[in-house]
């Protein structure tokens, strides 16, 4: 197997890595809405009202993820109570095309992938 061939299909894949962190259900959507905010940090609770079906628990977790990630930053402030605020990275502001590249394929996809699991057709596997 060609070196550039094994590197794209193992463990230590880039692609793989990186889409293992981002493409849980939420991780997406919390850097979309971060964005979608402008320059506008947001509060924890901020984005929970943005994304109603998010858990606190979920949402937290998420955020932590995207934070050890290098894609959001997390800052707190020393006040009583404590205020924390979140905003995108230098990285995430170049991953924000791709997202939105995505989403636009999948609206303009959607209708044609709904209607195919309604009909039941098998996928193609090699």
């Amino acid at each position: 197997m060609p070196k550039v061939i094994k590197e794209t299909v193992f463990t230590d894949c880039p692609i793989r890595n990186v889409l293992a962190r981002i493409s849980g259900k939420w991780s997406l959507l919390v850097l979309y809405t971060l964005d979608r905010n402008g320059m506008s940090p947001m509060r924890f609770n901020q984005l929970r009202r943005a994304i109603p079906d998010i858990s606190q628990k979920v949402l937290t977790t998420t955020l932590r993820t995207l934070e050890t990630d290098g894609l959001i930053c997390r800052k707190v402030f020393a006040e009583v109570p404590p205020r924390v605020e979140y905003s995108l990275t230098e990285r995430a502001l170049t991953l924000i095309p791709l997202i939105d590249s995505l989403i636009n394929w999948a609206a303009d996809n959607m209708a044609d992938i709904v209607r195919d699991r309604a009909q039941g057709i098998e996928p193609v596997t090699t």
